[in-house]
């Protein structure tokens, strides 16, 4: 997550290219329902309706970016899977060609400005998830100055607010959340929450292309900054009974009952997701059956049902011991500590005591090394 919102300040604001196709109704018709198949994770479908716009435009940005968009949602669904970086980058790199050509004709031409800097914000946005925050930042820097002409040319564009709402809003919320960014932003305007979410909030209802898009970043902002739950839940009903196909949008209805205590309606989301896994559904991947079985766990825990709870964190350790590549991951080191939290209401202190020395051992996610050091001196009681 801190990623992806990092990704969004710098970048994610220059993700607007939607806002701008060719008129015509075959390539408006097309276009919208690409769109819609993207978000559905409807692959196929979208790549024969993005094909049809290259065809019918070759040298034209939109169809070839619409095009990426869906290589950019296969990476996604499944984001520690790098086999589509390389074709993504390429991608994009023809978006900018094509842009740049038509710049040269003309350095006022509207499409050509959206395209490139959307082009450069998702590279960047990827660079992001990666790690490689200079050329992310550096991405970020060039395409700042299009979508600031993009706004000047076109002021009344609904579709332009997704970039300048993004931007307001985490140009104010990320220097504080994460200070150590600071140096990369120094070179870039201040922003202004409140105003941010104004301008996604007018985006989200009135934008021609990019409604969804902006739907899911408020979805994010409500969730993750805000903590205003049930604005993000409202969010993430509608997106989910939209695309009933997108695991993200699903994942986030369960999220939220999880953090509004509506233990229920997230063991029953989790459980639909879970079988979504076992049912190969695209997008379904070991990573999304791993949170599925840990919230699966905590709403156990919540009604008292210990050995189920365990049965589900021992399940969510294993699998995290095979798709943590590189370190432990939050949901691994939870779910240990929840373990050690379960046999201590068991009266079973000696397995409490080293499941908590486990956690003490792994890297620290949130606060739980806090929490181990403090249930290793007093065992965990409700």
């Amino acid at each position: 997550m801190k990623h992806l919102m990092l990704g969004a300040l710098v970048l994610c604001v220059f993700a607007v290219s939607h806002a701008q196709v060719p008129r015509d109704s075959l390539y408006e018709a097309t276009v919208q329902r690409g769109i819609l198949e993207v978000y559905n994770l409807e692959f196929e479908k979208a790549e024969r309706d993005f094909s049809v716009l290259v065809s019918l435009r070759p040298q034209h940005p939109a169809g070839h970016f619409f095009r990426a968009m869906i290589t950019w949602w296969r990476i996604t669904i499944d984001m520690d899977n790098r086999q589509y970086d390389d074709q993504f980058f390429v991608e994009l790199d023809v978006v900018v060609r094509l842009c740049d050509s038509l710049l040269e004709v003309n350095p006022n031409d509207v499409d050509a400005i959206f395209f490139k800097g959307g082009a450069i914000g998702f590279e960047g946005r990827l660079r992001f998830h990666r790690d490689d925050w200079l050329a992310a930042a550096n991405a970020g820097r060039k395409a700042l100055p299009l979508v600031q002409q993009a706004s000047e040319l076109d002021p009344r564009n609904y579709d332009i607010l997704l970039g300048t709402g993004i931007y307001n809003y985490y140009a104010e919320v990320i220097p504080n959340e994460y200070p150590f960014v600071k140096p990369l932003l120094l070179f870039i305007p201040s922003g202004d929450k409140k105003k941010g979410i104004e301008q996604l909030r007018l985006a989200a209802a009135r934008a021609r292309y990019a409604s969804v898009e902006t739907s899911y970043f408020l979805m994010q902002i409500y969730y993750s900054y805000e903590r205003d739950y049930p604005k993000a839940l409202e969010i993430a009903r509608s997106l989910h009974e939209r695309f009933p196909n997108n695991m993200m949008f699903h994942k986030y209805v369960g999220r939220c009952h999880v953090v509004m205590g509506n233990w229920p309606a997230a063991e029953e989301t989790f459980r639909e997701i879970g079988d979504r896994v076992q049912k190969s559904y695209r997008g379904y991947t070991p990573a999304v059956e791993r949170e599925a079985i840990y919230y699966l766990g905590l709403c156990a825990m919540n009604a008292r049902r210990f050995d189920f709870a365990l049965q589900e964190w021992y399940r969510c350790d294993t699998l995290s011991r095979q798709l943590d590549v590189r370190e432990p991951s939050g949901f691994m080191v939870m779910a240990n500590l929840r373990i050690g939290m379960i046999y201590d209401l068991q009266g079973k202190r000696e397995l409490a005591v080293q499941q908590y020395e486990k956690v003490r051992n792994m890297k620290e996610y949130k606060d739980s090394l806090v929490q181990a050091e403090k249930y290793l001196k007093t065992p965990y009681s409700e």
